[in-house]
């Protein structure tokens, strides 16, 4: 059996590749060769093979690579079935023959079943349809996507799909763009990112590829994205520590120069009834070195001076200290726990600014809604495996998914007023501290950031 084992792959692997009738002839070699081997043995040996040519591919090129093996493994089991006994009767060989072509059908029946529960349970959506335009094989992800049963689709047209019963709007407008951006210009690839906020990538291999089929997969490919944006995050904030260390000082060093000299002059202006001018500079002065501190900070946040605190203790200073301008603003300030012994090992003072900000922005969120609902803010913490989880959601206006992935860019900013620094600061400081932050937002209705910070054990 081992040495059918060596020269089994690479004849299958010749087969698949070329497909060409002089590679199959060593199918039929090999047949000849199986005495004394029982033909679940031989299935063995092809499953095997088929799962180490197909490891490194992809979706819609395994299918088709299962579908050739296929007919190596059909004329292998003939040749295997139908070697040639000169010793039995004539009779008894016709009757062995459809015998064996009997369980030659069960056993192909057998791989196509194992083959066809692969492609069942992939991480990817997999939907193929027929020469006439039929879905003859959907599985179960993909299935999961439409959130419609597999039974349900399969023998619809792309047409009878759309107009379902139960697909979703949004699945329904999702199909039709990709039917646009795909099908009229048949591009190959194309990314979507569904109601839900996942990214999919989509693949179509088309009919003259696949003897007049054409196979779609979909897979999500948001955790691939996040760390993406993750990376291209951290090449923006590393750019921007550059620059800041580039210019920051270059710039401080004029305005202290002028700052001094218009305080000099600030009696002069007195006398001619300008002092006006006096405070109105002075103030931008300050406010350009503001700036540049938030600028610095943004770039490279000094480390933390870690010590241990309760979370809720903290929570509770910073909701104090937010308190008076909340009333002011027509916002309530609500926190709720689930453990009041949650210890942290942070900076007070970063992990502060942090929340600070935070919970700013969301009154900033709600005032943009001009009194059209009394405006809720509600800070909670519990515990999530070996992190701290610190909700903080506000009802406010909320932002649409283009605002939400340029949040934490450094300069972005939705305020007139606004330097951009903000949240972008808060994640490299939280990214310090070894935790994570992240947004969900549903425009018109409130927006929530989750902050992720190691627990003390």
């Amino acid at each position: 059996m081992q040495a059918i084992r060596k020269r089994y792959f690479p004849a299958l692997a010749e087969y698949i590749r070329n497909g060409n009738e002089a590679s199959l002839y060593e199918a039929t070699e090999l047949g000849k060769m199986l005495h004394g081997i029982h033909p679940e043995e031989i299935v063995a040996l092809h499953e095997e093979t088929m799962q180490t040519l197909v490891s490194n591919v992809e979706s819609e090129e395994a299918l088709e690579l299962y579908n050739r093996s296929f007919i190596f493994l059909i004329e292998l089991m003939v040749a295997y079935r139908f070697r040639v006994q000169p010793d039995e009767p004539e009779d008894k060989r016709y009757s062995d023959m459809r015998e064996m072509l009997f369980r030659s059908h069960l056993s192909f029946q057998s791989v196509k079943s194992k083959y066809e529960n692969v492609l069942q349970h992939m991480d990817s959506g997999i939907a193929l349809f027929d020469s006439e335009g039929l879905l003859s094989f959907i599985n179960l992800q993909m299935a999961k996507i439409l959130d419609i049963p597999r039974k349900m689709l399969l023998g619809c047209s792309l047409k009878e799909i759309l107009y379902h019963p139960q697909l979703r709007k949004s699945v329904k407008r999702m199909i039709i763009r990709v039917c646009k951006e795909m099908m009229l210009q048949r591009s190959r690839y194309y990314e979507i990112q569904d109601s839900a906020g996942r990214h999919l990538l989509i693949t179509i291999t088309y009919g003259d590829q696949l003897d007049g089929d054409y196979l779609i997969s979909v897979k999500d490919v948001s955790e691939y994205k996040q760390i993406e944006q993750t990376a291209y995050q951290n090449d923006k904030l590393a750019m921007l520590g550059k620059i800041a260390a580039a210019i920051a000082h270059e710039i401080r060093n004029p305005l202290t120069s002028i700052r001094g000299f218009i305080q000099l002059l600030r009696p002069h202006l007195m006398q001619l009834g300008k002092e006006e001018y006096a405070r109105i500079i002075l103030a931008e002065i300050d406010r350009a070195n503001d700036i540049i501190y938030e600028f610095l900070n943004s770039s490279k946040p000094s480390a933390p001076m870690a010590q241990e605190v309760r979370i809720a203790s903290l929570l509770k200073e910073v909701i104090l200290l937010s308190e008076s301008e909340a009333l002011m603003r027509g916002c309530q300030l609500q926190f709720e726990t689930s453990d009041e012994s949650l210890c942290v090992s942070i900076d007070v003072k970063q992990i502060k600014q942090v929340i600070l900000n935070l919970v700013k922005n969301a009154m900033d969120a709600i005032g943009e809604l001009n009194g059209e609902r009394p405006g809720l803010i509600t800070i909670k913490t519990l515990r999530n495996e070996q992190f701290v989880e610190i909700s903080i959601r506000d009802n406010g206006r909320g932002m649409d998914r283009l605002t939400m992935n340029k949040l934490f860019d450094p300069f972005f900013t939705t305020k007139e007023a606004g330097t951009g620094l903000g949240l972008s600061v808060s994640y490299r400081i939280i990214r310090n501290h070894g935790g994570t932050i992240r947004v969900d937002s549903t425009l018109g209705e409130g927006t929530e950031f989750n902050i992720y910070l190691p627990l003390v054990l």
